[in-house]
């Protein structure tokens, strides 16, 4: 199969006039849908390794375990469901993504009130839900442009880190106060009861949605599709640095957010109630971060933003890494806050790059080869916070997470994105 040949540099597409404009129902409802599944996902990421931790007594290998099964899915199927992805309607797939996941977590509390909770039965759903997930954000990354139009891409895309990051605080901060007054299992729930919401909000969006590309005469070899994606994403000027960056902050993050918890719980003997609160304080961050991209796009250049927001952020991860009580911990929340205000800047400027360069066509290809890129390094990340924590300490993995986390605008840098100035919508 042929694809189109990546352009020599960065998108110079000029501004707008609608960029301020305010979502359509459509999109009004693909936002609600992302808040009420976001919301639950932030207390199921808090609450579903506390069941680990609380209920099961689980050790630290086992929590890093649990973080790799929740990421694993996309290395197992992600090419071939990004081609999979690219043959079928988008709506459905979430949809029944949706569904497929409330039922797996909703066995958690129901198992636990049974007496027969098991580490066994939580790396199961981990691990599945994982997969439905695999469909469900390929499908809405892809769904995406067709629902706004690419001259919207990046507007939308603000709007989603948005809500994504107002979600992500209000759930992790109501993540550890229901594990408090409820216990862990019991908080997983609210997850479950999620997507079930995000479903049904789904289902509600009437626009009709733009049908796949008919296949070939003598039909697709799905191999074939899925090297075709290989090589537009390895191969892209654009599209390979925004990779290998995003891989190297996943992987850092990844080793911060798993110990953190245990940190937290059994070395500072902290409340659940604070560990939920700091990790809130990322929300918060993406939050600014989603609200500061395209202002500063327009005033810096989208991609002269990327490399130095990183460039500024490099020192940060060691105030996480020295966490204490007291002042220290008042500090290492600073040091998270301003880390995440990059990260949701890089997921509105990055997204909208890989969008825009990308033709309809691709589109799945070019998310599931991303998704299993930087998502593998999630995986990666879990594992190795789970080692270091076992072999070393809880401390030592997050000083390899905050050494991580200085080198990840070189990539940018040392790319044509470098000089990009700007992006659709910008």
């Amino acid at each position: 199969m042929t694809t189109t040949t990546p352009p020599a540099g960065p998108p110079q597409a000029a501004p707008t006039p609608d960029r301020d404009a305010t979502p359509d129902p459509a999109h009004r409802l693909l936002l609600a849908a992302t808040a009420v599944s976001k919301a639950g996902t932030a207390v199921g990421t808090l609450a579903l390794p506390l069941t680990a931790v609380l209920a099961l007594h689980s050790p630290a290998w086992q929590i890093g375990l649990l973080a790799a099964l929740s990421t694993a899915a996309f290395l197992l199927i992600g090419l071939p469901a990004g081609a999979w992805v690219d043959r079928l309607r988008k709506r459905p797939v979430m949809i029944a993504a949706d569904l497929a996941r409330a039922a797996l977590f909703g066995s958690v509390p129901a198992a636990w009130a049974l007496g027969c909770l098991t580490f066994a039965q939580l790396c199961t759903v981990t691990l599945l839900a994982g997969a439905a997930t695999v469909f469900f954000d390929l499908a809405a990354l892809s769904h995406l442009p067709a629902l706004v139009g690419r001259s919207a891409l990046t507007r939308a895309n603000a709007h989603l880190v948005t809500v994504d990051a107002v979600a992500q605080t209000g759930g992790r901060s109501a993540g550890g106060l229901l594990v408090s007054l409820l216990t862990a299992p019991v908080a997983v729930l609210v997850d479950a009861a999620s997507y079930l919401g995000s479903a049904w909000l789904l289902w509600r969006i009437r626009r009709p949605e733009p049908a796949p590309q008919p296949a070939p005469p003598g039909g697709r070899r799905l191999a074939d599709e899925i090297r075709a994606g290989l090589r537009f994403v390895l191969g892209h000027p654009v599209l390979r640095p925004i990779a290998l960056a995003g891989a190297c902050t996943n992987l850092s993050l990844q080793l911060c957010q798993t110990m953190l918890p245990l940190l937290f719980a059994r070395t500072l003997g902290l409340p659940d109630v604070a560990t939920g609160l700091f990790l809130a304080v990322g929300g918060v961050g993406i939050l600014l971060g989603s609200l500061l991209a395209r202002p500063l796009a327009r005033r810096l250049g989208a991609g002269r933003l990327l490399w130095l927001m990183g460039l500024a952020v490099a020192p940060t991860g060691a105030l996480v890494a020295l966490a204490d009580r007291g002042p220290a911990l008042w500090c290492a929340a600073g040091g998270w806050l301003v880390t995440t205000v990059k990260v949701g800047i890089d997921n509105v400027i990055k997204v909208s790059f890989r969008q825009h360069v990308t033709p309809d066509h691709l589109l799945g290809r070019m998310n599931a080869t991303m998704r299993v890129l930087l998502t593998g390094a999630l995986t990666v990340g879990g594992l190795l916070a789970g080692l270091l924590g076992s072999v070393f300490s809880e401390r030592a993995a997050l000083w390899v997470g905050a050494a991580g986390l200085a080198l990840v605008w070189l990539p940018v840098y040392r790319s044509p994105l470098r000089t990009a100035r700007a992006l659709p919508g910008t």
